[in-house]
């Protein structure tokens, strides 16, 4: 006889409760309940819906299975009870509830001597960037909160902006951009940008996009140095300029209350939208590159969706900078008051949370950390960092970002990166028209050359032609001459009047003594002696 074993209540609740989550994960991506095939009478219908229904429900399983290896972490939003709002819940008492490596990410770094500070991430969140408009630039890293380098430039700093890693940032100073290494050693000095208000890089492209004082976008190629584009925008000086990560796009804002979008090979913009009554505060752009949020002197925030330019949404509220998080937060700040919206479904965008900063305390850029939920803030009394839960990816594709990268793996990243470069030629409102064929247009006029290259196919098909032998007398070598004469001249005849047309000369001409008849609408317009 064989001893019993008593089965583990844990295990058994453990399995019980995977199962229910496995349960849940179906019932998210099934189609929802199976159809009601008894009284179906056909039999080979009902096999063939029968079948179809088994491969809905292996799918939905074959789904929750993948979800669960590949999305272990599920995010989470502040979730309110009753009548509570969210927005009511500070910092205080969110720190007091999540776990100690997130307590230990928001700070506040007063630093009152050199601001105000703006600030750059990284794209996979771990590396910042900070800048004092009076020189001050230091590097952090985020993840172990250790100082890499700080150094003082001791002129008027205006933006800051990484290029493709942490080694190389650049940094818009009094008269010039200079591009600096992770040690704080200047490796180059950008002349041809001029006095720069606004950085943005194109980490597809590699290319570093600049606004300066006068107007004027340049893009220029960090592999190779080159200048690739340099326009005149004609609307002005302005330092709102935004990169829109879908298609690498810049947009700007004018005093005009203009929003253009630019590529580096076109010298007019590709779109141009009035937004707003007064000058255009700030510009940002959606993850998937589909929805445009703008804030003016009119104290209106708007909501544009790019596939249509329309106003989706628009808000009472002021904003002197707008960010967009990887899940979709939106954030903005006025003053010492920084509020996030979160979309409740529609593109309607509901306040989610806020925090005041200390009376006093000019935000001047909000920035969301990727892969975190993580707020940055600069302002004019130093740096700040805030929880906002919700915001940032849970998981992320280290094909992609990595933030926890190995030096190995940032150079083979960096290779690859300048091996799968894209050229300026592909940034376009449509990416997806890579690849596809150009629909020739209806009605495309051909040029001299090709009507010439056609005439001469024409003429040498007729001439290839055999002419029947007729009846005696009927084909003698001058008829049959004559015969192929009009073969040919049959043959030109469509294509010589294309080429008339091209060339100028109507068929028929008007003669000199030739009197013209006008219009009666013209008639009352032309000299006495003509009719």
């Amino acid at each position: 006889m064989g001893i019993a074993k008593e089965e583990d209540p844990k295990g058994i609740k453990n399995h019980q409760d995977a199962v229910e989550v496995m349960e849940m994960k179906v019932a998210k991506f099934s189609r929802g309940k199976a159809a009601n095939l008894a009284n179906l009478r056909d039999k080979k219908l009902k096999g063939q819906l029968t079948g179809k229904e088994k491969l809905i429900g292996l799918s939905a399983k074959a789904a929750a299975q993948t979800e669960k290896w590949f999305l272990p972490i599920e995010g989470g939003y502040l979730e309110p009870e009753g009548f509570e709002k969210t927005y009511r819940y500070d910092q205080q008492s969110i720190v007091q509830e999540v776990d100690i490596s997130s307590s230990k990410k928001p700070f506040d770094m007063i630093l009152p001597v050199l601001g105000p500070y703006t600030l750059e991430y990284t794209s996979n969140g771990r590396y910042m960037i900070v800048g004092g408009r009076k020189g001050h630039i230091a590097m952090m890293d985020m993840l172990n909160m250790d100082l890499i380098k700080e150094f003082q430039v001791r002129e008027t700093v205006r933006d800051v902006a990484f290029l493709h890693n942490e080694q190389l940032f650049a940094v818009a100073q009094k008269k010039y951009p200079y591009i600096y290494n992770r040690h704080g050693t200047e490796i180059h000095c950008l002349k041809e940008h001029g006095k720069a208000m606004k950085l943005q890089f194109l980490e597809k492209h590699f290319l570093l996009a600049s606004i300066n004082s006068f107007g004027q976008l340049h893009y220029q190629d960090m592999s190779t140095g080159e200048m690739i584009a340099n326009y005149r925008t004609g609307l002005g000086r302005t330092d709102v300029m935004r990169v829109n990560p879908y298609n690498a796009v810049i947009g700007l804002g004018h005093a005009g209350g203009k929003v253009t979008m630019w590529k580096p090979t076109s010298v007019k913009p590709l779109v141009t939208m009035l937004c707003h009554n007064g000058p255009v505060t700030a510009v940002a752009f959606d993850r998937g590159g589909h929805l445009m949020a703008t804030a003016g002197a009119d104290r209106k925030i708007k909501i544009w969706d790019m596939r249509k330019y329309e106003v989706v949404h628009s808000y009472a509220a002021r904003a002197q900078s707008l960010d967009f998080s990887q899940k979709g937060l939106l954030a903005g700040s006025n003053g010492s008051l920084v509020e996030i919206y979160r979309d409740c479904g529609g593109h309607d965008y509901k306040l989610y949370m806020k925090h005041r900063m200390v009376k006093g305390y000019q935000v001047g850029k909000v920035l969301f950390r990727p892969y975190e939920d993580i707020c940055g803030i600069g302002h004019s009394m130093g740096l700040s960092a805030i929880l906002v839960p919700g915001s940032g990816e849970a998981n992320f594709d280290t094909f992609v970002d990595n933030p926890v990268e190995t030096a190995k793996q940032r150079r083979e990243r960096e290779v690859q990166a300048l091996l799968s470069k894209l050229q300026p030629e592909t940034i376009m409102l449509n990416p997806n028209m890579i690849g596809s064929v150009r629909q020739p247009k209806k009605k495309e006029k051909k040029t001299k050359k090709e009507i010439e290259e056609e005439i001469e196919d024409a003429v040498e098909t007729a001439k290839n032609t055999r002419v029947k032998k007729k009846t005696k007398g009927r084909s003698k070598p001058s008829k049959r001459a004559k015969k192929m004469e009009e073969v040919v001249l049959r043959a030109k005849r469509p294509l010589l009047d294309q080429y008339k047309e091209i060339e100028g000369q109507p068929d028929k001409k008007q003669r000199v003594g030739e009197k013209t008849e006008l219009p009666k609408a013209l008639q009352r317009f032309a000299k006495k002696g003509q009719s």
